[in-house]
């Protein structure tokens, strides 16, 4: 929309909402966000960018500052907890062009993305639950929870997450399924004797998962940590906790001996976040005056670390959008379009690998153990998985307006994990894995 100055309001002031937000400030709109929490701030424990959610981030000018806060990832490593058999290996480098992911504590991300919404002085409206659009004049107005009426805008971007309340709206709706799997989660201090640049998981069966996952930072000021996570179903989660802390640390290093060193940072039940997932696609993210991004438009089970990724990619694609129609209609419809096929795929993957993982199933696991993991050394599977993982099996950018970075051009220092030489010279020198 060449010349047009629109007034946009988001509601979300998560990864997907900031990026938005920035995106669309910068295209010359006016953009006011507005948060239900009484002040912005993240959820979570760790998450991976994917060379997909960094391209967005150096899209955004803040590629650097998120890289000297994370830790590189070359690879996603998992063996069978009692006989040690390789399950999963997916190495970036199968992939060409030197990509890799990076771990980050979400924290580090919420604040890379808060600063600069903050530096480009775009309004954050704190404490007001938004409940509705009313979009039936030629300007939508959002509906408070007390009943009153902000606006009016010519666009609405719902980036609220999984609990939304206004992609009820959307063309085509549909809410979370609840899975039968979630997890517990904790940050806790980095510890050497791990791989400083993988994710690693020891399964038993598919009822069990035990993570570590290296997540560098939360700021510049703080030590290296790490995410430390179990699978459990939410509905056992009373149990495990009556059975006490001591018998549910015993029971991870039964099954993982090394990971001693994260339980032994755990006093209680109060340290670990128990974290549920659902499932859910909007087939049409939009409605009328509004744009449906991030997890409000699609969420799954972390199994393929797409979550922020597919966000980040979400607002990308929307600001371009908005860049290139002539009116909001149009601009709707073409984000509708440039988001359809990634989302659908990688919605659909994750919905087909998750119970080989996390699931009551006897059968699924035996044939991840003996049958898949075989099959995933024989070319060209490497590089289909590891292109999988970077989230680049389809390709997401030429519909967001992006071109992916050149990885290989980055500086050395970039390259290999941030600017702290302190931890790159640590981690140079720690054991690896007993991976």
């Amino acid at each position: 929309m060449q010349g047009a100055r629109l007034a946009i309001a988001i509601v979300g002031a998560g990864p997907a909402g900031l990026a938005a937000a920035l995106l669309l400030k910068r295209a010359g709109h006016h953009v006011s966000i507005f948060e239900r929490f009484d002040e912005p701030k993240p959820l979570g424990s760790g998450l991976i960018l994917q060379p997909t959610g960094l391209t967005v981030l150096h899209h955004l000018g803040l590629l650097d500052e998120i890289l000297s806060l994370g830790a590189r990832v070359d690879r996603l490593f998992g063996a069978d907890a009692k006989t040690g058999r390789t399950v999963l290996d997916v190495r970036y480098d199968a992939r060409a062009g030197g990509s890799f992911g990076l771990a980050v504590h979400r924290a580090a991300l919420f604040g890379v993305l808060h600063r600069a919404v903050v530096r480009e002085g775009i309004a954050i409206e704190t404490g007001i639950e938004i409940a509705d659009i009313d979009a039936g004049c030629e300007r939508a107005m959002l509906l408070g929870g007390d009943g009153k009426a902000i606006g009016p805008f010519d666009l609405v971007v719902d980036a609220s997450g999984t609990r939304s309340t206004l992609r009820r709206r959307a063309d085509a709706t549909c809410e979370p399924k609840p899975l039968a799997y979630g997890a517990f989660w904790a940050s806790l201090k980095w510890r050497d004797g791990f791989d400083p640049h993988a994710l690693l998981q020891r399964y038993d069966k598919a009822s069990v998962m035990i993570g570590v996952l290296p997540i560098g930072r939360p700021q510049a000021d703080a030590e290296d940590m790490a995410a430390f996570f179990w699978s459990l179903k939410p509905a056992d989660a009373e149990r495990v906790r009556a059975a006490g802390i001591d018998a549910w640390k015993d029971r991870l290093v039964s099954l993982w001996a090394d990971c001693r060193a994260f339980t032994d940072q755990i006093d209680g039940f109060d340290q670990l976040v128990l974290a549920r997932y659902g499932h859910h696609t909007l087939m049409r993210p939009a409605g009328r005056q509004l744009a449906v991004i991030g997890d409000s438009a699609h969420s799954t089970s972390p199994q393929l670390g797409q979550g922020a990724n597919m966000a980040l990619l979400d607002a990308a694609a929307l600001a371009h959008a908005v860049a290139s129609a002539r009116n909001v209609d149009d601009a709707l419809e073409l984000y509708v379009r440039a988001r359809r096929l990634q989302v659908r795929v990688f919605q659909a993957l994750s919905r087909m690998f998750t119970p080989f993982y996390q699931s009551d199933s006897a059968l699924l696991p035996f044939m991840r153990d003996r049958l898949v993991a075989s099959l995933a050394r024989i070319p060209p599977a490497p590089r289909l998985l590891g292109s999988m993982v970077a989230g680049t099996l389809v390709d997401p950018f030429a519909a967001a307006g992006l071109e992916e970075v050149r990885w290989r051009t980055l500086a050395p220092a970039q390259a290999a994990q941030g600017a702290n030489p302190l931890r790159a010279g640590r981690q140079a020198g720690a054991a690896d894995s007993p991976a």
